[in-house]
């Protein structure tokens, strides 16, 4: 596989995961699922899942990247963060 490829995977894998993440958390809340459960359900699971592995794409994004161009780099790991964020979001408005 390409340098170029991996790049582009660790680019856009992180983002769907956080997207991922976020919808989890409002059919969660939506549905009642898992709510009645006095430890951690499976959707608090998958959502940590979807959380950690994240952290090989990211690394597997920077260790390809060309650091010559330092600025599209950062404009990427600030959508990668903003997605991490958005799916963070509802966990904390609803205090899950």
């Amino acid at each position: 596989m390409s340098r170029q490829k991996i790049n582009r995977i660790g680019t856009i894998a992180p983002v769907v995961m956080s997207l991922l993440a976020f919808g989890l958390v409002l059919l969660a809340v939506a549905t009642g699922w898992d709510k009645d459960m006095k430890d951690e359900g499976a959707a608090a699971h998958i959502f940590q899942l979807l959380v950690a592995l994240q952290i090989p794409f990211i690394l597997a994004f920077l260790v390809t990247a060309d650091w010559r161009r330092f600025r599209p780099i950062l404009v990427i790991l600030s959508i990668q963060v903003a997605a991490l964020a958005l799916a963070f979001g509802p966990v904390a408005y609803f205090r899950l």
